[in-house]
């Protein structure tokens, strides 16, 4: 047992690498996904996350966003506990019969003007989980959807890319 503890203690840990992206880069994609959403709402993002019955995979790449690496929050944006806050209601997942209603009444207390963006394969069309008996189908089937970004999860900067794509069509479309 001391041998195994001895051991363990004395050997140094596996190196992790960093994510991919150079942080310049992802500086630089930030600092416009916060200038649009300034130009576009007149103050920073608010991000509402929805988890509705996803294996978490998705969950795991949008927890990414506040970590020191990404630092959503040095950019303006934030996640905050309640949708009457929210601008974009970020919802990963397949819609499962038991949370249908709790995602209807999401969209609901979101105010005008609000997106919706479905997170991940599962949240297109219900992924792997569409046969199912549990589960109602993509996020679409219940509320309506403004962008949907693919992956099986999609990386954090996937992510940022999506909500950058989606101020830029709102202000398009102004």
């Amino acid at each position: 047992m001391w041998k195994l503890l001895a051991r363990t203690l004395l050997t140094k840990p596996l190196p992790i690498a960093p994510p991919a992206p150079e942080p310049a880069q992802l500086a630089e994609l930030g600092e416009r996904l916060a200038a649009v959403a300034r130009a576009q709402l007149g103050r920073s993002l608010s991000i509402r996350q929805v988890d509705a019955g996803s294996c978490n995979g998705c969950e795991l790449e949008i927890q990414a966003l506040g970590t020191p690496f990404y630092d959503l929050e040095r950019f303006g944006l934030r996640f905050v506990a309640s949708p009457r806050h929210a601008d974009v209601l970020l919802v990963s997942g397949p819609v499962t019969t038991n949370m249908r209603e709790a995602l209807e009444r999401t969209y609901a207390a979101t105010p005008d003007p609000k997106w919706v963006v479905a997170v991940g394969d599962c949240a297109r069309d219900g992924g792997l989980f569409a046969e199912s008996y549990a589960v109602t189908g993509g996020v679409s089937a219940v509320i309506p959807v403004d962008l949907h970004i693919a992956g099986c999860p999609p990386s954090p900067v996937q992510l940022l890319s999506g909500l950058l794509a989606l101020l830029e069509a709102a202000a398009r479309r102004r």
